[in-house]
């Protein structure tokens, strides 16, 4: 199934308009307000496109297309739409708000208990959670670009007085959610003699590496990122000091929420008591994946070149890409410390703290991995082994391949990859979030490695994998009843998967429309070039083009006549396919096969006129 963005944006968009709009009016239905995860991934279905593709625009009418009016027919005209989503983010900003006027950040719903027998208490699922901070920067900084251009489209004092107490809101949320992934991000110490040591150095070695070798290869590996985590970064005093021994190992990303003992951010914007961190101070591979997403968009282009942080908030962003970067090169690294084979290969992954294995960790593992690699100019060897890793994880999720019967690969679809919350045990029962998005995630890290390639057997194979993946999450829409359009319904594809809740999934559905953004990016770029194609096309074009100038020695043809007609156009053709040759080699090559036979053709019938 080709990925047509476009068409299949649109799609989602009159999906989520018929579950979101009831009479011209955003509605959050039954579910809205019990976690500011789901809600914030539902409002960025429609805002992400709508600020990120020029040809979904709607904070400027006159520009909106007519097939994306009709797919939000719902919500009004093209005049009114824009109106109701700012309402519709308003409602959003005051339901997640506190009574003290602080943002608020809860998991809600996404919350469960490890024991199912029990519940957990309200002041459980009013816990703040990652994947809140990172949603929360992505629809605040949307949310304020597209305020920009539209308070200079509207006249209306009660939409005008409604934007301006918007942007308010939005740059107070912003600043919180940055915040509170600053105080998320943690670093874990650990010696190599613990279960935590003795994995990581039986994950890195690989039977490559003595074990006496590993902690030494790490740490010459490393040295510089643990110099600069303790001399750039202040993560308390226990952790700076523990640091300081380089005969010990360590692991750095984003625990679940708040982390213990996390010293507090000064800031001058008022976003309220910064509350007490209750997680465990250990990295989780799931959560830093979602908080270097979000952090990206704080340094996009859109983000700069519309100016949407003030002065705080950029000191914010730099402190947050600081962290960004370390993360990135530490798993990186770890993702390929061993040449012969990778870490990352050795599917699936193991993690250190739990001791938890998965095919998702491996995908989390790799989502770094791709991120990495767009930051830094990747080699066709990285490349080449990332696209594999790619290929047997979609094998892993018998997405490529068929479900067996009693397959454990289900479990990674329904009911997911349940990960316990360490250190939610203070506030009540302990508590577990669960990942069901790994097909999304896995097409979406797909497609931005194919943003990457330059490489076309590279390129060849991550465009087939897309598609293979991609028509198996298009088959999981839901095909009636509440939520009709929309994701997941994973019986569709696998029969024997047990049940799933009523109620839409917000967040496979909201990966799901940034896969199409990523896949519309990918066509915005020039297709890759072939060295050898560019070869051939240009030694043909070089042969039509001194074929044309022998043809133009002859005499002059009559005005009107065939000749001169397939003469003009032959100039024309050989001109666009020399404009075009260095971008677009195979496109010039078709241009010019024909010139060269109408210009065969004239030489032909001049040789045989002669004959005559």
């Amino acid at each position: 199934m080709r990925i047509k963005p476009r068409q299949h944006l649109l799609d989602i968009w009159r999906a989520t308009a018929r579950n979101s709009f009831d009479g011209g009016e955003w509605s959050w239905g039954t579910w809205g307000g019990l976690s500011s995860v789901a809600d914030a991934e539902r409002l960025l279905c429609l805002m992400y496109p709508a600020t990120e593709i020029p040809g979904f625009r709607l904070d400027t009418p006159d520009l909106t297309q007519d097939d994306v009016e009709r797919a939000l027919g719902g919500a009004g005209g093209r005049t009114e739409i824009p109106a109701i989503l700012i309402r519709a983010v308003a409602d959003f900003m005051s339901a997640h708000t506190g009574a003290d006027g602080r943002p608020t950040f809860a998991g809600g719903h996404y919350f469960a208990p490890e024991d199912l027998g029990r519940e957990l208490t309200a002041e459980q699922r009013e816990v703040e959670v990652v994947d809140s901070y990172s949603m929360s920067v992505t629809l605040c900084l949307a949310t304020l670009g597209f305020l920009k251009a539209y308070e200079t489209k509207t006249g209306r004092r009660d939409v005008l007085h409604l934007i301006a107490e918007l942007k308010s809101a939005c740059s107070k949320r912003l600043t919180a959610a940055m915040v509170g992934l600053l105080r998320s991000f943690t670093v874990e110490v650990f010696d190599e003699g613990s279960p935590q040591g003795r994995t990581l150095c039986e994950l890195l070695g690989q039977g490559e590496l003595p074990p006496r070798l590993v902690p030494q290869t790490f740490q010459r590996r490393f040295g510089a990122l643990r110099t600069t985590l303790r001399e750039s970064l202040f993560l308390g005093i226990d952790v700076q000091e523990a640091l300081c021994d380089e005969g010990r190992l360590f692991e750095c990303g984003w625990a679940w929420s708040l982390v213990q003992d996390a010293p507090s951010v000064e800031v001058h914007a008022d976003i309220g008591k910064q509350p007490q961190g209750i997680a465990a101070p250990v990295p989780h591979l799931y959560f830093t994946v979602v908080a270097l997403d979000g952090i990206q968009d704080l340094f996009s282009d859109r983000t700069l070149t519309l100016g949407l942080l003030d002065g705080e908030q950029q000191k914010l962003a730099e402190a947050l890409r600081l962290r960004w970067e370390i993360t990135q090169q530490y798993w990186s690294g770890i993702a390929r410390f061993t040449d012969e084979r990778w870490p990352l290969e050795d599917i699936p992954w193991r993690t250190t703290g739990q001791q938890r294995e998965s095919a998702y960790f491996s995908l989390s593992v790799a989502a770094i991995l791709v991120q990495d690699l767009e930051r830094r100019r990747a080699t066709d060897e990285d490349l080449t082994r990332t696209v594999a890793v790619m290929e047997r994880l979609a094998d892993r999720g018998r997405i490529t391949t068929r479900m067996t019967r009693g397959d454990t690969a289900l479990a990674l679809h329904r009911p997911g990859v349940a990960l316990p919350l360490d250190g939610s045990e203070a506030l009540g029962p302990s508590m577990r979030w669960t990942m069901t998005d790994f097909s999304a995630q896995l097409l979406k890290r797909t497609v931005q490695l194919c943003t990457l390639s330059q490489n076309l057997p590279a390129y060849d194979r991550l465009v087939r994998l897309a598609e293979h993946v991609f028509e198996h999450l298009w088959q999981r829409r839901t095909a009636g009843g509440e939520g009709s359009g929309l994701w997941d319904d994973v019986q569709a594809v696998y029969p024997e998967a047990p049940h799933g809740e009523d109620h839409p999934s917000w967040a496979v559905t909201e990966r799901v429309t940034e896969c199409m953004v990523a896949a519309h990016h990918l066509y915005r770029r020039n297709p890759i070039r072939s060295a050898e194609l560019t070869t051939l096309a240009g030694a043909a074009l070089s042969e039509a083009t001194h074929l044309l100038g022998r043809e133009q020695l002859q005499a002059e043809p009559a005005a009107g006549g065939e000749r001169g007609r397939a003469l003009k156009r032959a100039e024309v053709a050989l001109r666009r396919a020399g404009q075009i040759l260095d971008e677009q080699p195979a496109t010039a090559y078709a241009l010019t096969l024909p010139v060269l036979n109408d210009l065969d053709a004239l030489a032909q019938a001049r040789h045989d006129a002669q004959g005559a």
